[in-house]
């Protein structure tokens, strides 16, 4: 069942029903409502969504430049992902006011090929990734009745620390991560649009332990009544684990299809990490608004009903289906039609949602807790420290990161407003 994507397109529709007309730092406009939700179950499919062909490379991409720690553009550009260009490029435009020597493909040829070019220009600011493993702050201590501060500055890696306390407390009901820095948003160049997640694990029951023991061959090991022992010995995990973003504004036709993936994604990998199972994924929407330039592209993803001619033309491409031999004559009513294909499960609408796809995560090689790749319980700790390494994020964004069984509808061009 794909219930996302029917959350996805209702937004959409709510938006252009209800939606106030609102000027915005772009100058392109918008239709806008305030706080709304997503919610996705994991066990239902990768949230991907399929009303519209999503690129999961660029989504994979920025989720590794992330949580690299990186705040210039250069990697993304390397491996194909541009969603950060605009924004790296009104910076230098803004810089010249008007008299920049280079236009937009010049200047990205020169991020990938300028060193010190991209040093300069590639670099947005202490961004998510500074913020996620590396907060600034001043530590200070309180005497004479005034503040003192240290001279010099400290960092917090909020990644580790959130992966060390759902090892040692994972109840804790401050699993948060943090972007909103106030004392450095006027060092980005662009402040974060999702400012903070937060995760909540759960045990698991028995049944929800058995079953994903059976599903992975243990049947005669709960012959005997006993569940937990043999699961434990399985490596069998022992909690559900669930992310919740908040988010402040919202591109619902271009970035939330975008945010949706990459929350679900680094829910996955977390859970893999930490040996829990994927629960739910739950976004929190502020300003959630359609650009006046996505208006006719909102309609074209939340589609039409088909008519009865459409209808048969599209089940008459399935070999199997021939509309004369289930009463559907010449002269059979619009009623009939619709019935004989509703029986046979042919779409209603222009973009009916497809079955959600899989995330498979190969973890063969990530560091274990006994030293040797492959062998025992995950390392979370030395996953998420080698992130930094430019060879494992190259591995998970061309091997280890892959997505089976997904169909979606074309894909719908749209400009980015920056």
């Amino acid at each position: 069942m794909n219930s996302l994507d029917k959350q996805y397109q209702a937004l959409l529709q709510e938006i252009l029903d209800k939606g106030v007309k609102k000027e915005d730092r772009t100058g392109t406009g918008t239709l806008s409502l305030f706080g709304r939700q997503i919610r996705h179950k994991m066990s239902e499919g990768f949230p991907l969504l399929t009303t519209k062909k999503m690129y999961f490379k660029g989504i994979v991409t920025e989720l590794l430049w992330f949580l690299h720690g990186d705040t210039n553009i250069k990697f993304l550009v390397d491996n194909d992902c541009h969603i950060w260009n605009g924004d790296a490029f009104k910076k230098y435009v803004t810089t010249y006011k008007g008299n920049f020597p280079m236009d937009m493909e010049e200047f990205i040829e020169a991020i990938k090929t300028n060193k010190e070019f991209s040093e300069t220009w590639g670099e947005l600011g202490p961004i998510y990734g500074k913020q996620w493993r590396s907060w600034t702050y001043q530590t200070n201590e309180w005497y004479d009745g005034k503040n003192h501060y240290d001279e010099e500055s400290k960092t917090i890696d909020q990644i580790a620390n959130l992966i060390r306390d759902l090892k040692t407390n994972p109840d804790s009901r401050r699993l948060m991560v943090n972007a909103w820095n106030v004392g450095e948003l006027d060092q980005m160049t662009l402040t974060p649009c999702h400012y903070g997640f937060q995760v909540y694990t759960r045990e698991l029951s028995e049944l929800e332990r058995m079953e994903i023991g059976k599903s992975q061959g243990m049947w005669k090991e709960f012959q005997f009544g006993n569940i937990h022992q043999p699961c434990d010995e399985k490596n069998i995990p022992r909690r559900a684990i669930s992310l919740m973003w908040n988010q402040r504004s919202v591109d619902t036709f271009l970035g939330l299809p975008f945010n949706i993936a990459s929350y679900g994604l680094l829910l996955e990998i977390i859970a893999k990490a930490v040996n829990m199972v994927p629960d739910e994924l739950i976004g929190n929407l502020g300003d959630v608004h359609l650009y006046s330039n996505h208006i006719e592209q909102a309609k074209e993803q939340i589609g039409r009903d088909l008519t009865c001619d459409e209808r048969i033309e599209l089940a008459s491409k399935d070999t199997q289906f021939d509309p004369f031999d289930f009463g559907i004559g010449l002269n059979a009513s619009d009623e009939s039609i619709h019935k004989v294909c509703d029986l046979y499960k042919v779409s209603k609408r222009t973009r009916e949602p497809y079955p959600l796809p899989t995330l498979n995560i190969n973890t063969e090689w990530w560091p274990t807790e006994s030293g040797e790749s492959g062998v025992g319980p995950i390392d979370a700790t030395a996953v998420f420290a080698n992130f930094n390494d430019d060879n494992f994020c190259k591995c998970l964004l061309e091997e280890d990161l892959q997505l089976s069984n997904y169909q979606a509808h074309p894909h719908i061009k749209a400009s980015l407003s920056n």
